[in-house]
């Protein structure tokens, strides 16, 4: 009886600026459900890196590969069915022997609401759940908000659909007229 191959680590890197329970919710469940179903590999772990403002660069999935020829393009392919945005990639190996695996298939904005220079009144009488609500609405089909991010100064929507420059148009109808969304920046983010 022949001794087992050792699992291969691989780090599923997504430019994607989730909190860790939303990572969790699209990627880690569906990903940890279908290698019960399908062998591959399992998830051993995540995690996320925060810059110095506290807000989310991007976030990541461990995985031990039990099957690395079936589950390299099975990871790529899964993880941008569940919504990876483009800049994502697998990270595995070592030195010389590191690879990089691109893939993602969504692009993504961030819009920044100010959270400090409007009118009191604005503050009193606005609702980011309304501009939350009213963003998905307009998006349809062509995008959603996967996560947020409150900061001390600003709190930032994470837009991901099929094209950015679709989505800043959808929404700048209202983002250009709703009082919480004055000084807000939209922002490319993958």
């Amino acid at each position: 009886m022949g001794a087992e191959a050792e699992p291969l680590f691989v780090y599923a890197q997504l430019n994607a600026r989730l909190r860790p329970l939303d990572r969790g919710e699209r990627y880690e469940e569906p990903l940890e459900q279908a290698f019960e179903k399908n062998g591959l590999g399992e998830v051993t772990g995540g995690g996320t890196l925060q810059a110095t403002t506290s807000e989310i660069e991007y976030c990541g999935i461990d995985v031990d590969l039990f099957d690395v020829e079936n589950g390299i393009p099975f990871l790529c392919q899964f993880l941008s069915q569940c919504g990876a945005p483009k800049g994502s990639k697998l990270i595995y190996g070592e030195g010389a022997d590191g690879k990089e695996v691109p893939f993602g298939i969504l692009e993504g904005l961030g819009l920044y609401l100010n959270g400090t220079d409007l009118p009191d009144e604005v503050y009193k009488t606005c609702d980011s759940n309304v501009v939350y609500g009213e963003i998905n609405r307009l998006l349809g089909q062509r995008g959603a908000i996967q996560s947020y991010w409150q900061g001390p100064m600003e709190t930032a929507l994470y837009l991901y659909g099929y094209s950015a420059d679709e989505m800043r148009s959808l929404i700048e109808p209202f983002v250009s007229t709703y009082p919480l969304c004055q000084r807000a920046r939209i922002v490319s983010i993958a």
